[in-house]
Order: structure tokens, then C-alpha cells, then sequence
């Protein structure tokens, strides 16, 4: 026969049977404690019965037998409590086992999951899986052995009650079993809802990721309330599903609530109907309504079983979806120590997508050990894509790729760890300092250093938040260097570093006289001014080679390259000089103008025969990508002296960084330790709680249920009654018409007028119980998304992603669905253990005497446990953020890790935090087991008091029936409510969770309606500063201090410093990003501090260093609000120069991006922020590095367009660059956060102050 195919044994591959094999010994071994423990439960009422029979007809000589009888009670009682505790230890062990074995396994598949498969997940899903699915199964079978034999029970019962009363029970039983087809269709609406959810759920989370990861840019376009509405849009169809859950849950409730009540009124009236001479007696009614009360138990988590067991399906569905996806194959890349080739690629055709035509096609690449290949061509050619086919990252359709030893990878977009820096650098390798200190001083790290201030054990925050963009491309290429592999793979690493720095990388890293000389290098770059340095050059155009050679050969014909190099070099000198600071460095013009020469003279002479072979080259589409701040503008510096070099390479385009103090203000500590409350919840949380579903409905709510529970107690005294009256107890009267009358009285009472009362009751508690909830998870991620929407940008700098992400997943799914079902078991069992302690004392008052001290001792133990078990609670709750954290982090750079051969270091690492985290979990679950015991032990003890009160007091056989049989209701809901006390007390910290970021501080107002600017404002343009003082957070130092200037409407101002001076923050305080501590700004005569945030934000544009994009149709990236039409936006693509690329796409305008813009390549996601601004227009435009990451063409024309669309406007530039803005109207020198100088380029250069020295030390002047 044939082996089945990877994709059939995939879609037959299930979860369950390795956690089976796994679990099975320890689960057969609770599941077989459990029995016996229910052996010992259903034995309780036999002893009862026999009880009742002494007491019925006593007998002095055997009224030992009755304390006898009392005492077995209580030993039966100890028994099945130690054999439950021990099947329960077990169960949340096994629950410890499959969470640890869950995460392990969809954490390791994240990292080596395939390019075609990873399209079907989202990071928000998979993050979901960890944190919702993983932790729901824990949760669930802690519990899973305890709700597994609620069948069992229900069987042990009926056999029980049918040797009580006979063949009447049948009808009962038929009850019983019409439910069955009620909880299949029950059962089937659940899962459909719950699955429902959980896809909304996933997508509500992506999306907040992605919000979370793009605050910035929403606050400085002030498009928050836009994109809040889209989240609370997914969030609206989740309440939705969340309403239909609680219809069911109401029907469910209803069903369970009245079925022992149905049973046991059914049963008795088809025994007494059926024969009139059969009389229930005491000894018969007691029975079953002890046997009818434990019957309660089972069906009551029946429905919680079966909606435990949708959810287990839900999640173990989607888990498997995840878990038997293809991985990456091994055989795409094979690496292979001996080969003779440092990279061999042969025949090669990769693609990322095999829906679609291959990404790269045909490929043949031999790189030899030892040289350096530099990679060229335009955006979209397949720069990236060989390097992750190399990795072995793309999915191969034939070829074969052979790689020689290890490999170290520099990704285009620089990953980085929240660790300190020395832990990124080495990533795991030994630390050895020599090495180390050669590895920072090449990649020119340590002068930045020196400026942190805990050096190389300062913190980084989330995704680097706290370096500049080269320092962290600096820090990712320092990991590469210092791993010493054999073969390096750079994509594009000096895209984010100043020129001179690119300059000095390129010779103390990359280049033959370099640190890496000796090794292989495959280098992605667009420094043309490198490519003679190099062993071969790799054109790349359209997924295909276009040449490969060196470039003495590619230059010596007319070819593409050629063709090129003569376009680069002409624009080059034609081009406005905001393209032309590398020119400045004497060795470069030198280099140029010999590459120009050779160019010239080689196109000049094959001009008439190689026009056809060059026409699809055309420079907005075939143009190496030049960055603004990357590689090709190296150099511009050259004349500088060292410390200046090193001094200008670490100038901070970040916010945050404008101070260093600012960034770290203890010891290098940036990210705030995770909020650990202690003792008891505050009282304000339950009333937040209570609040959010109306404190008035939820009384009401209450109130109804324990007038249910009344009702119930009434018709036991009823019952009482009934057993006792002499007509129907005299054989010879039960038959007359007065006995059948008085019988049928009782029946009609006991039915009609105490099932109606109950089913009205608990319907009215059912429905305000389960509506006002949903109502109050609602209201509570309302404030929470609101709150954190208008929450300052200082406090997402300081607060880890993950951190929020697990508000908004394992937090909200609480007040979804696990405190409403724990605050409900609660009530049930306190409602229990109230009337139990009531109708006891009712029937023997001298009860109250032992019930004191119990309830001392009962309130010790409770106390006792409630306090430890409430703080490990939220030490896991706390513990568990890192692994989210981690495991996102790890997600993002998955390429990186795999290429470093560290998955399973990751993989472990992952383990000790799950551990971790595990180890208070475990806890916990020991802590409820000790009060299982304990808890127990005081039951059984109630129920042998009232066994031996009713002995002494001489009660009746009803009377004793009465008493014990609710007292044997006890053992098993005593423990079980103060574990939900503690559980609702440990729950509700997810309440006081997201209390605390509903009460982080908050922006100023969006809107000030008393204050409002006219609609043309501003028109003219003008900023003034008044004495301007800020700093970034309370209690750091000023920033800004006192700063004054006056800039007309029109003018092009460029802003320079050195690090720390205080250039950011001169930019962001015109968004408010940080606020004024005194002075003022003005825009056109309007103090920005009185208007509204979103009237300013909306009226000034930023075109930031870092593009960011969101899930969702490229209209919706340019134009969130639909302000514009559609001709419109075809105008802003088209100046651009993305409009060639968006035609070509079937979907036009609603191409969709992909997560985080992951469609686009980076210089693309940077002009579809260009097209945004386009569209704004506004009278005042503030420049960030804006075409960091644009080909050298399209940037010198995008330059231009900016000029021309802009030309009325007040332009501000912060420039990492001086050339790039000599020929502004004036510039501001920043100098420790004041305004150094101001004045035109040439007056500053003829008054011989800061600037002259930094032109001169640029060789400007």
C-alpha cells in the first residue's frame, strides 16, 4: 500500500493522541479516586436511611446503633474527602503538564513555521493561542476529572433511588433523559458561538497589537478615535456572541435548576397515583431527597461539563489548526561543513507564495569561501528574498541551495531583544572581553555607550524603543560580527546609520581590510560608491538575475549595470544638492569621478546597441533603493576628527532620546516593573465591578435567587408534613376519598404552586444575572480601550507591549466568561450552605452551640487560604506577561533566530518562563487542596452534629431526614465555596487590572469646544516660542529650557545638534506629544496649549523616520476617515511615485497591505506615508528623516515634490545631515535644550559659532 501524503497524515494529525499517551497512567489513577470517592458520596444516604429507620420506631437497646450510624456518616465522609482531594492534586497536575507541553509546542512551531503557511496566522492569533486557549484548557481540566464523572453519579443515583422506590422512578429517569437531546442541541450552539467569538477575539487582538505597535503615528495624524472605533466595531459582534452564550447559559440554568425538582415531584406522584396504598414515608422521601439534592451536584455541572467540553473542542480545534501547518522544510537549504562553495545555488526557483508565480527564478550563484558579493537592484527585485532563500526561508519549488558552516544574518528591518545591550550583542555565545571590545569598537558602538548610562548593561526596551534607528542596526550588526561564523548575510545594514559611521563600518566590518575579511559576505546594499571594492556584483531585476560579475567586468560593456551607474552618477551631479553630501568626501569625488569616466566611455560607445536591452529600466522603477540615512550617502564627513564622527554617528532621531536622563532614569532602567498589588482586593474593585453591571439590577438579581432558594426550603417543610399526616400513614384511611383528597392536595401544592414559584424566580435571576454581566465586561473594555487610547506617549515607552496585549486577551476573556460562571457557583453554594445551617438549627436549635466555633475555625482556614491563595494569583498573573512578551518578541524575529541555529536555545528559554510562571500555578492548586481537607473535615463534622442532636433531642424519623439530608449537601459545596470565594477574589484582580490602566493619566482633551481654531487655521504658517520649557516626565530634567524664536509662515527651517541637545523634542512639542511645564508656543497667534489635541495634530503633518502601516485596504492606510475621493488619492500616488505599483495590483486601491504593512517592502510603506502628508496638505509639514528607506532616484524626486507641493509652507527638518539643509532660509542650532543659534547658513557660518565648527568639522567650510 502507499504511505499516505504529508498533507493527509496532516489533516488526520490530532493533539489528543500525544497528550492521551502522555497523561493516561495519571488520569486512569484520578479517574479510579474519583469513583470510590463517589462510592463513599452515594453512601451517605443509605446510612441516613437506615438512620431514619432507628429513629422512626426507636429502641432503647439500639440506640447505639443510631450514634453508630451518625459516627459512619462522618467516616464515609473523610473518606471520599481524601480520595476527591487526591483525583483532584492529580487533575491540575495533569493541567500543568498539557499547558507546559501546549506552549512548548505552538511556541516552537512559530518559529519554524512555512512562508505559506504563516499567511493563515497572525501574530494576534497566535499570541491567542497562548494566552486564552492554553490557559483555558489549564483551567479546565484541573476540573476535567471532577465534572467526567457527573454521568456516573447520575446513574449511581437513579439505581439508588430506584431501590428506594421502585419502579416509580422510571419517570424521573425519563426526565432525565429527554434532557439529553436539549444538552446535545445546547451543546452544538455553544461551541458554534464559542468559536465565533474566539475568531472575533483573534481579530480584536491583532488589531490592538497593531495599534499598540503604531501609538505613535495615530497620535501624531490624530486618527485614535478612528481606529478605536474599529476595534470597538469587532468588540460590538463580540458582545453579540457574548448575549447569545448568556441566552443559553439563562435556558441552561433553568433546565438544571428545575430537573431534580421535575424528578422527584414526577417520581412521587407516579408512586402515589400509580398504587394508593403505597405512602411515602419518611424514611422513603428523606432518601430520595438526599439522593434528589446529590443529584443537584452532578446536573448542575452537567451543563457546566458540557460547556467546559465546547470550549476544550474550540480550543484543541483551533490549537491543531495551528500545530499541523507545514513547517519550513529542511531540505531547502542544505548545509553541508565540507562543501566546496561558501553559497551554491543552482538552479534555483523559490517562491513565498505557491498560489502565486515564483518569487525568484532560475537561479545560479556560486559565492566562493572568502568573498565579498554585494547585491544590487531596485524595489521589489528579490534583494531580500535571495537572502531568505539562502536561509532556507522561502519554499524551494526545485534547485538546490548548499551553504558551507555557520551563518550570521543582519536583517533589513534590525531586530532587537528586550535585554540589555551586552545580551544582544552576544546572544548566548561566552562571553569573551577581547573579542567583544574589537566587536564594539568596529561596529562603532562605543561612544554610545559611554552616553548610556549603565553602559552595556543598559536596558533596551521593546523593539529597541529606546536606541535610534542606526544604534539599533549598529547593535544587530555588532551580534553578527561577534558570533564568528563563517558565512554573513547582510540586507542592507548600513540603511540606518550615518554616512562617515557607513564609511567607517564598511572598512572596519565588511570590507577587505576589515574584521570579516577572511569570511564569506553576501551583501545587500545600494552604496554604489563600495561596488569596486567588492569580489563580484549580483544585479538583480524582477526575480531574475540580470548580470553577475566583478565590476571591472559589468562596467567594461554596456549592460544594465552600466546603464544604471550612468543614471546614478549623472543625477548625481544634476540633481539639487540635497543629494550630494557625499561629494563633500575628497575620496568619494575621487571614486566617482573615475566610475563616471569609465561609465561615460563605455555607454557613449555601445549607445546605438543596447537601447532595446535597457528600456525596461527606467528610474522610478529600477533604482537601487537609496536610504537617507543609509549607505549611500556615506562619507559626507570624511575630514571630521574622530570624536566628531563618533559624536555626530550617535545623534538620536527618537523622541525619547532627546535626553539620555530622560530614557534612564534609574540606572539604566527603562520599562516599569509590572504593578503587584498585595493583601486583600480593594472594595473599590467590587464596586467598579458591580457598577459596570448595574448595582441595582444585580441585587434585584440576588435578591430573586434567594427568594428561589426559600421557596425550595418551604416545600422540604412541606414535604415534612406531608410524610407525617396520620390519614395518609394509617393503612386504612390512605384509600377513602379524604386520603386520596389529602394526597392529591399535597401533590397539587408540592407541584404546581412550588415549581411555579421556583421557575419564576430563578428565570427573573437568570436573566438579569447573565445579561447584566455581558453588560459589564462591555462597559469595562469600553473604559479600558478609551483610557489607553488618550494615555500619554510616555507611558507606552515605559510600558511593554505584551504587558497590554495581556489586558486585552487573558484579562477581558475573564470578565468575559470566567467570573460571571464563578460568581454564579458561588452564590449556588452560599445560597446551599445558609438554608442547610437554617433549617438545621430550625430542627435542633442546641446546634448553634458547636456551630460557633466551627464557624471560628471555618473562618481561620478560609482567611488563611484566601490571603495566600489571592497573592499567588497574581504573582502568576504577573509571570505570565514575560512569556508573551517573549514569545512576540520571538515571533518578529523568527528569521534571525533560526539562521543562528538558536530555536532550541529560544525554546528553552520559553520553558523557564512558562516554568516559572508554572511554579505558582502548582502552588495554588496545593493551597486549594489544603483547604479541600480542612474544609471537609468541618463538614463532616456538621453532619455528624446533626446527626447526634437529632439522636439526643429525640426527633422524629422526618425530623432527622430532614436535617442530615441537607447537612449532606455540605461536604461537597463547603470547600467548594470558599475555593470560589477565593476564586472570584483572585479572578476579580483581572477587574483591578484593567482598573489600573482605566485610570492611567491622560492627554488633554481631544477637542476644547470653547476654544476652537477657524477651519483655514492655521493659513499663514507662523510658530513662535515663548521661553518654552518641557521635560518628558515628571520629576526628569528639563529638556527644553527656555526657549524662545519666531519662524514665518513659509519658511524652510532646518534644526541640527548634537546628541541630547534637545532637536527631537523641539518637534514633537509642536504635537503636544510632551506638554509645556511653562511658556508657550503659537501658531499663527493661537496658543496651541488652549485648543483641543486633535484641532492641533490634524492641522500639522510629520512625515516620521519609521513608517508605519495597519492591516487593512491601502485606502484606509492613506485616507482612515474617507475624507477624499478616490481621483484624489490617484493624484498623491501618482507624486509619490507609487501609483505605477497600485494600478498594476488587480485590487487597486483596496490592495491590501497586510499586518503591519508586511505586503510592502519598507521604501514603499514610506511613500504610502508620503501620500498621506500629500493629501493632508497642511500649512506646516515637520521632517523626520522622511525618505529614509526610497531608492536614490525617487528620493531626489520625491525631495522635489516635497518642495513643490510644500513651497507655501513652513517646512521644519531635523537634519542628521548638515548639506541636506545649507540651502534652508535660516536653521536653529540646539545646544543642551536651549536655542543656541539662529540665522541664515551664511550669517552662522560668517559669525564663526557652533555651526562654523560643525561645517568645518564636516569639511563644509
Amino acid at each position: 500500500a502507499e504511505n499516505p501524503s504529508p498533507e493527509s497524515q496532516r489533516k488526520v494529525a490530532s493533539i489528543f493522541v500525544p497528550l492521551i499517551k502522555l497523561l493516561w497512567k495519571n488520569a486512569l489513577t484520578a479517574c479510579v479516586q474519583k469513583f470510590l470517592a463517589d462510592i463513599c458520596v452515594f453512601t451517605g444516604p443509605l446510612i441516613l436511611g437506615a438512620l431514619i429507620d432507628r429513629l422512626q420506631f426507636p429502641n432503647e437497646e439500639k440506640v447505639w446503633q443510631a450514634y453508630f450510624l451518625g459516627v459512619a456518616l462522618m467516616i464515609t465522609g473523610m473518606l471520599r474527602s481524601l480520595l476527591f482531594t487526591n483525583s483532584l492534586y492529580r487533575s491540575s497536575l495533569m493541567a500543568t503538564h498539557i499547558k507546559t507541553a501546549l506552549i512548548s509546542a505552538i511556541y516552537k512551531k512559530a518559529l519554524t513555521i512555512s512562508s505559506y503557511a504563516k499567511r493563515g496566522s497572525t501574530v494576534g492569533e497566535i499570541v491567542n493561542l497562548l494566552s486564552v486557549d492554553c490557559q483555558r484548557l489549564q483551567e479546565i481540566f484541573t476540573l476535567i476529572i471532577f465534572l467526567m464523572s457527573t454521568p456516573t453519579q447520575c446513574v449511581f443515583a437513579v439505581l439508588l433511588l430506584y431501590n428506594t422506590i421502585g419502579i416509580s422512578v422510571l419517570t424521573g429517569v425519563a426526565i432525565l433523559l429527554l434532557m439529553v437531546p436539549f444538552n446535545a442541541w445546547l451543546g452544538n450552539q455553544q461551541k458554534r458561538f464559542q468559536e465565533t467569538t474566539l475568531e472575533l477575539k483573534d481579530s480584536r487582538i491583532k488589531m490592538v497589537n497593531e495599534i499598540l505597535n503604531g501609538m505613535k503615528v495615530l497620535k501624531l495624524y490624530a486618527w485614535e478615535d478612528e481606529f478605536k472605533r474599529k476595534v470597538e466595531a469587532i468588540r460590538e459582534k463580540e458582545i453579540k456572541q457574548l448575549r447569545l452564550i448568556a441566552l443559553l447559559n439563562l435556558f441552561a440554568g433553568l433546565c438544571w435548576g428545575m430537573t431534580p425538582f421535575l424528578v422527584g415531584f414526577v417520581t412521587f406522584a407516579t408512586y402515589i397515583v400509580s398504587d394508593r396504598n403505597n405512602v411515602l414515608d419518611p424514611q422513603k422521601a428523606f432518601v430520595c431527597l438526599a439522593l434528589f439534592n446529590l443529584l443537584k451536584v452532578p446536573l448542575f455541572y452537567m451543563s457546566t461539563f458540557i460547556s467546559y467540553s465546547v470550549q476544550i473542542f474550540v480550543s484543541i480545534k483551533r490549537m491543531n489548526k495551528f500545530l499541523i501547518t507545514e513547517d519550513l522544510d529542511p531540505s531547502n537549504t542544505t548545509w553541508d561543513p565540507n562543501a566546496e562553495h561558501a553559497v551554491l545555488i543552482q538552479n534555483g526557483t523559490f517562491t513565498w507564495d505557491r498560489d502565486l508565480k515564483p518569487t525568484l527564478r532560475n537561479f545560479n550563484l556560486t559565492v566562493p569561501v572568502g568573498h565579498l558579493t554585494a547585491i544590487v537592484g531596485p524595489v521589489g527585485s528579490g534583494k531580500t528574498s535571495l537572502i531568505s532563500a539562502i536561509l532556507g526561508d522561502m519554499e524551494k519549488v526545485h534547485g538546490q541551495v548548499t551553504v558551507k558552516g555557520k551563518v550570521a544574518y543582519v536583517s533589513q528591518q534590525a531586530w532587537i531583544q528586550n535585554a540589555t545591550v551586552r545580551e544582544n550583542i552576544l546572544f548566548g555565545k561566552r562571553f569573551n572581553k577581547k573579542r567583544y571590545n574589537q566587536v564594539i569598537k568596529a561596529c562603532e558602538l562605543e561612544r554610545d555607550l559611554e552616553i548610556l548610562e549603565a553602559g552595556d548593561q543598559t536596558e533596551i526596551g521593546e523593539k529597541g524603543i529606546n536606541l535610534s534607528g542606526g544604534q539599533k542596526q549598529r547593535v544587530n550588526l555588532a551580534r553578527a560580527v561577534y558570533s564568528d561564523s563563517d558565512v554573513y548575510l547582510f540586507d542592507d545594514p548600513l540603511s540606518a546609520v550615518d554616512a562617515h559611521v557607513g564609511k567607517a563600518i564598511f572598512k572596519n566590518v565588511v570590507g577587505r581590510s576589515g574584521m570579516l575579511a577572511k569570511k564569506t559576505r553576501i551583501f545587500v546594499t545600494h552604496g554604489v560608491h563600495w561596488l569596486p571594492q567588492v569580489d563580484d556584483i549580483l544585479v538583480l531585476y524582477n526575480g531574475a538575475m540580470s548580470e553577475h560579475g566583478s565590476y571591472e567586468e559589468l562596467v567594461s560593456h554596456n549592460g544594465p549595470f552600466a546603464q544604471f551607474l550612468q543614471m546614478y552618477l549623472l543625477s548625481s551631479k544634476t540633481v539639487e544638492d540635497v543629494d550630494s553630501d557625499s561629494d563633500h568626501d575628497e575620496e568619494i569625488r575621487e571614486l566617482k569621478e573615475e566610475m563616471r569616466s569609465v561609465v561615460e566611455r563605455v555607454t557613449s560607445d555601445a549607445a546605438n546597441t543596447s537601447a532595446d536591452e535597457f528600456s525596461n529600466y527606467n528610474p522610478l522603477v529600477y533604482t537601487p533603493r537609496r536610504r537617507k540615512t543609509g549607505s549611500n550617502r556615506k562619507f559626507s564627513e570624511g575630514r571630521m576628527s574622530l570624536p566628531v564622527l563618533i559624536q555626530e554617528s550617535i545623534d538620536l532621531s527618537m523622541t525619547i532620546n532627546a535626553s539620555v536622563k530622560s530614557v534612564h532614569p534609574e540606572g539604566g532602567k527603562l520599562i516599569l516593573e509590572e504593578k503587584l498589588e498585595t493583601g486583600k482586593v480593594k472594595r473599590d474593585v467590587f464596586v467598579v465591578y458591580g457598577r459596570a453591571a448595574g448595582i441595582f439590577a444585580m441585587m434585584f438579581a440576588f435578591f430573586t435567587y434567594f427568594l428561589n432558594q426559600g421557596f425550595t426550603v418551604w416545600s422540604s417543610f412541606f414535604l415534612t408534613e406531608w410524610t407525617e399526616d396520620p390519614l395518609l400513614l394509617n393503612a386504612s384511611t390512605r384509600a377513602t376519598p379524604e386520603g386520596i383528597a389529602a394526597s392529591n392536595y399535597y401533590l397539587i401544592v408540592y407541584g404546581v404552586f412550588f415549581g411555579l414559584t421556583q421557575l419564576v424566580t430563578l428565570l427573573v435571576f437568570y436573566y438579569f444575572f447573565w445579561f447584566r454581566l455581558v453588560r459589564a465586561a462591555d462597559r469595562m473594555h469600553h473604559l479600558l480601550l478609551d483610557r489607553l487610547f488618550h494615555a500619554p506617549m510616555s507611558f507606552f515607552d515605559q510600558t511593554p507591549i505584551g504587558r497590554i496585549l495581556n489586558r486585552f486577551s487573558k484579562d477581558v476573556d475573564t470578565v468575559d466568561n470566567t467570573l460571571p460562571i464563578i460568581l454564579r457557583d458561588w452564590l449556588l453554594t452560599v445560597s446551599v450552605i445558609i438554608i442547610t445551617i437554617i433549617v438545621i438549627l430550625i430542627k435542633s436549635p442546641i446546634f448553634g452551640a458547636v456551630l460557633v466555633p466551627l464557624c471560628f475555625v471555618f473562618y481561620l482556614v478560609q482567611n488563611y487560604y484566601v490571603r495566600t491563595s489571592r497573592q499567588l494569583k497574581r504573582i502568576e498573573s504577573i509571570t505570565r506577561s514575560p512569556i508573551y512578551g517573549h514569545f512576540s518578541e520571538s515571533i518578529t524575529g523568527a528569521a534571525v533566530i533560526r539562521s543562528y541555529r538558536a530555536v532550541d536555545r529560544f525554546v528553552e528559554e520559553s520553558a523557564k518562563r512558562v516554568d516559572k510562571n508554572q511554579v505558582y500555578f502548582y502552588a495554588s492548586q496545593c493551597a486549594l487542596r489544603w483547604l479541600q481537607l480542612n474544609m471537609d473535615a468541618l463538614a463532616n463534622l456538621i453532619i455528624l452534629f446533626s446527626a447526634i442532636f437529632q439522636i439526643t433531642s429525640g426527633g422524629g424519623g422526618s425530623d432527622a431526614g430532614l436535617s442530615v439530608s441537607y447537612a449532606l449537601q455540605i461536604s461537597s459545596t463547603l470547600a467548594f465555596m470558599v475555593r470560589q470565594i477565593c476564586e472570584f477574589e483572585t479572578n476579580i484582580v483581572s477587574v483591578e487590572r484593567l482598573q489600573e490602566y482605566s485610570q492611567v493619566d491622560q492627554e488633554a482633551a481631544l477637542i476644547n469646544p470653547l476654544k476652537r481654531p477657524a477651519a483655514h487655521w492655521p493659513s499663514n504658517g507662523n510658530v513662535a516660542f515663548t521661553n518654552y520649557q518641557t521635560r518628558y516626565r515628571p520629576g526628569l530634567d528639563l529638556v527644553l529650557k527656555g526657549v524662545n524664536c519666531h519662524i514665518s509662515g513659509g519658511e524652510k527651517i532646518g534644526i541640527v545638534g548634537r546628541t541630547g541637545a534637545g532637536k527631537s523634542s523641539l518637534t514633537v512639542c509642536l504635537f503636544r506629544i510632551i506638554e509645556a511645564v511653562s511658556g508657550s508656543i503659537t501658531v499663527d497667534g493661537i496658543n496651541i496649549a488652549d485648543i483641543g489635541l486633535h484641532d492641533l495634530r490634524s492641522k500639522l503633518t510629520i512625515l516620521p523616520q519609521d513608517p508605519v502601516l495597519f492591516s487593512g485596504s491601502l485606502r484606509m492606510n492613506i485616507d482612515p476617515f474617507d475624507l477624499y475621493t478616490d481621483e484624489q488619492l490617484w493624484t498623491a500616488l501618482e507624486r509619490s511615485h507609487l501609483k505605477d505599483f497600485v494600478a498594476a495590483h488587480p485590487d487597486k486601491l483596496m490592495y491590501e497591505c497586510g499586518e503591519e504593512g508586511a505586503n510592502l517592502s519598507i521604501g514603499q510603506r514610506q511613500l504610502v506615508c508620503l501620500s498621506r502628508s500629500l493629501l493632508r496638505h497642511t500649512k506646516i509639514l515637520i521632517l523626520d528623516e522622511a525618505t529614509a528607506a526610497i531608492d536614490m532616484e525617487t528620493d531626489a524626486l520625491i525631495q522635489k515634490t516635497i518642495r513643490d507641493a510644500f513651497k507655501d509652507c513652513t517646512i521644519i527638518a531635523i537634519a542628521h545631515r548638515l548639506n541636506t539643509i545649507m540651502d534652508y532660509d535660516r536653521i536653529i542650532v540646539m545646544d543642551a535644550g536651549v536655542i543656541s543659534e539662529f540665522d541664515t547658513p551664511k550669517n552662522l557660518i560668517n559669525s564663526k559659532g557652533i555651526f562654523y565648527s560643525m561645517c568645518r568639522d564636516a569639511g563644509l567650510v
